[in-house]
């Protein structure tokens, strides 16, 4: 029998209405099952983006028009920036990277083989790698995903109840909407932060962080709903 985590699913953590590549997530019951392919469908997506809102800049880009994009800034293909995203300066998109519409992707920051839902905001010195950013979450200035162990064996996704091989090498964080994560946090491979939680700063979070809770420290989550 397999277990299911109900909590951990697609629709416990992300609205799906607030990404343009919901598509992706058809079929699959965890977020993270889709990393592989979000560089297909950017390929599948963009070409279908409307002329008059977007440009397509070199080789598999897709600028909205409406978005600002610094000169500094260095976007590599395939990749996808939503209408009103802005990219500052020095930002460096290595590719697979879908940018959600009104986000933004700061000094310093880097992405790659990334979806960011609309209103997310990574805006100084961030790394987001293999991961999957929520409506309106946010990580504040160098916060970073881990996404490759160091010994380099598979993530595992690790509850209270058990333990879920995922089967990836590369995988960060899942980060559900509206979350904010401190400054200078580190979220190591195959984290899981649920919706409204808020990660104190210079923490190292490991595992799942239940949705409305603080995370203090390992050893120490509280909930939101307690006075």
């Amino acid at each position: 029998m397999i277990t299911i985590y109900h909590y951990l699913k697609i629709d416990a953590l992300l609205d799906l209405n607030e990404t343009i590549a919901a598509k992706v997530f058809e079929g699959c019951t965890y977020p993270w099952e889709i990393l592989s392919g979000i560089k297909d469908e950017i390929l599948r997506l963009g070409p279908t983006l409307a002329k008059e809102d977007y440009n397509k800049i070199g080789e598999d880009i897709w600028i909205a028009k409406s978005a600002t994009v610094a000169a500094t800034a260095y976007i590599n293909g395939p990749a996808i920036i939503g209408k009103n995203a802005e990219i500052r300066h020095g930002a460096f998109i290595r590719g697979n990277a879908i940018v959600g519409e009104g986000a933004v992707v700061g000094n310093s920051t880097e992405l790659k083989n990334v979806i960011l839902f609309n209103k997310v905001q990574v805006p100084h010195f961030n790394y987001v790698g293999d991961s999957i950013l929520g409506f309106g979450s946010h990580m504040g200035a160098g916060c970073i995903t881990s996404n490759v162990k160091s010994d380099k064996t598979l993530v595992k996704v690790k509850l209270s109840e058990g333990v879920i091989d995922t089967e990836m090498k590369k995988f960060g964080a899942i980060i559900g909407d509206h979350v904010e994560v401190g400054c200078n946090s580190v979220l190591n491979p195959g984290s899981i932060i649920g919706r409204n939680a808020n990660i104190y700063p210079l923490s190292m979070v490991r595992g799942y962080v239940a949705a409305d809770s603080i995370y203090k420290n390992a050893g120490e989550i509280v909930s939101k709903n307690v006075d």
